[in-house]
């Protein structure tokens, strides 16, 4: 009885520790998302309409769905949160029969009783109006009724469909939305938004870089087989002259013509707004960060050889769900040994991680903003001096990484400062014999951007001031590998968040301990895990 007692006042005390109580109040406002519809705006080509969808709802098993999250880009514009909904904006303004003027309309959800008693409230019509701002909302099934002609648009641009959608019960669920737009835009039965975008580019051929454009076209019709039974482009890459390219060209205008859909335009304008974050983003980023940092805190205090990478993994989720994050940002890497050399190991399975290194890449995901940080430590609380060479390599890496995270520099920068310091280490312990070996052991880039998605929308040109971005060198050397058999096993990835700013690189995971010894010395520290007992089950 004693004992049942202490473990549940050592519950009660996890629970009621330093962490945010109540309920969060730092949602994104009305005002912020209206803003960047806004912003989308400036970046449209004149007379467009932009068609953007809710994501799907998507099946789990029989009759239960995933959780359902929404698409990052309607997130971004709206701040609506529930499926089958469809934004409409206009570059210019437009004016319906009544003579009303308006620049956007979304259609949502339609309230009823029944369906929220099952699944929850919604928020429908006048919900949106009165919390997210818009002026012109409609229940999805008027959009059957939809007043503008999109005919009559130069462009109309949209994010061309995954096909992942089900058709459900009621006439007003995604399929029927995305059914109602192809029938009013026209959309051909064969769309290919990458041919079209091929198209694209060779209508708009000067001549001037014919060659590269040949080169381009190959490449995708070597990668998207579909393509090489396209006619047009096949004659284009075969063609033996210049002038039976000409003629090609000139056809394929025709086709670009007789067509305003693009599925370029909108999914260029996110990028470009997405790449750079608003002060509020950068809150709810940092947020998710520190969440994220001090799940690997606290799992560093709790680590010992006998714990199970599913237990390290609801540790880190734990802390996730005790600050207020609702979702983590991807699914949890928690890998012991030689599982930490597969890059996207989910499975977590080992049931006691022994004294092998454990490579733990997670990220809680805040009101939306995902964190991406990964820490990889001894479970025994001790680098080997093997262990301890690697990751030393892998840490000075990320270090020159870091340093190379500025305004201005090319994206590549980090990557390349990372890689030249790998290589180097690599060759000094004679693990690899020449250089171009590297990729054996380092086979992914360092960095990409951080945001609604953890790999986030982006330009991917020169670093612009209020990016955030990952610096997350490697070296993974799976058993069998052709070394000294020392270093089997050793799989070490740091990773870790940085804002870009004018002043330089700033780290926003840097409470996670980095380096061996601090590691080590985190690892020391006593854990409110340390006399968690659960009773023992058949």
């Amino acid at each position: 009885m004693k004992n049942v007692l202490f473990s549940t006042l050592l519950v009660l005390s996890i629970m009621s520790m330093g962490f945010a109580q109540g309920t969060p109040t730092d949602y994104l406002s009305a005002d912020f998302h209206k803003q960047r519809r806004d912003e989308v705006r400036k970046l449209l080509p004149p007379n467009t309409a932009v068609v953007l969808f809710a994501n799907a709802e998507r099946n789990r098993a029989n009759d239960v769905d995933f959780v359902y999250h929404q698409d990052p880009n309607f997130y971004y514009l709206t701040g609506y949160k529930e499926p089958n909904a469809v934004l409409v904006l206009f570059s210019e303004t437009q004016t319906d029969a009544s003579g009303k003027k308006f620049d956007e309309i979304i259609y949502v959800q339609e309230r009823n009783a029944r369906a929220e008693q099952w699944t929850g409230k919604r928020l429908g019509v006048e919900g949106v109006k009165e919390k997210l701002g818009f002026d012109m909302v409609y229940n999805g099934k008027e959009f059957e009724h939809f007043p503008v002609d999109f005919a009559s648009f130069d462009v109309v641009s949209f994010v061309d469909f995954q096909n992942d959608y089900r058709d459900q019960s009621g006439n007003a669920d995604l399929f029927d939305l995305i059914k109602t737009f192809k029938k009013k835009a026209n959309y051909p039965s064969d769309y290919n938004p990458i041919k079209n975008d091929l198209y694209r580019m060779i209508s708009a051929d000067d001549g001037s870089k014919t060659d590269e454009l040949v080169e381009t076209v190959e490449k995708y019709m070597n990668r998207y087989p579909n393509l090489q039974e396209d006619e047009f482009l096949n004659d284009f890459v075969n063609a033996a002259n210049e002038d039976m390219r000409k003629e090609i060209k000139n056809k394929v205008l025709v086709i670009q013509q007789s067509s305003n859909l693009d599925s370029k335009v909108l999914p260029m304008a996110m990028a470009k707004l997405r790449e750079t974050k608003t002060p509020e983003e950068i809150k709810l980023l940092k947020k998710a960060v520190e969440i994220s940092a001090v799940g690997q805190m606290e799992v560093m205090k709790a680590m010992h050889p006998n714990m199970s990478e599913s237990e390290i993994q609801g540790v880190h989720e734990y802390v996730y769900k005790k600050y207020g994050a609702e979702y983590e940002g991807y699914p949890s890497i928690v890998g012991g040994g030689n599982n930490g050399c597969i890059l996207h190991y989910i499975e977590n399975s080992k049931t006691t991680v022994g004294n092998d290194l454990v490579l733990m890449d997670l990220g809680a995901e805040y009101h939306g903003y995902t964190a991406d940080v990964t820490r990889t430590i001894p479970a025994n609380g001790k680098f080997t001096p093997e262990q301890k060479a690697i990751y030393d390599i892998v840490y000075n890496a990320q270090e020159a990484g870091i340093k190379a995270s500025t305004v201005g520099a090319p994206f590549q920068s980090p990557g390349k400062a990372a890689y030249q310091v790998v290589a180097d280490g690599l060759l000094k312990l004679g693990i690899i014999k020449e250089e171009k070996e590297t990729r054996i052991y380092f086979p992914h880039g360092t960095s990409h951007y951080l945001g609604l998605d953890v790999h986030d929308d982006g330009t991917y040109g020169p670093f612009k001031p209020n990016t955030v971005i990952t610096v997350e060198p490697g070296i993974y050397i799976p058993e069998g590998s052709d070394c000294d058999k020392k270093w089997w096993g050793i799989a070490v990835r740091i990773e870790d968040d940085v804002l870009i700013t004018n002043d330089g690189p700033v780290v926003l995971s840097a409470m996670a301990p980095r380096t061996t010894e601090a590691i080590e010395a985190m690892m020391k520290q006593p854990s409110p895990l340390d006399n968690f007992k659960l009773p023992k089950l058949d």
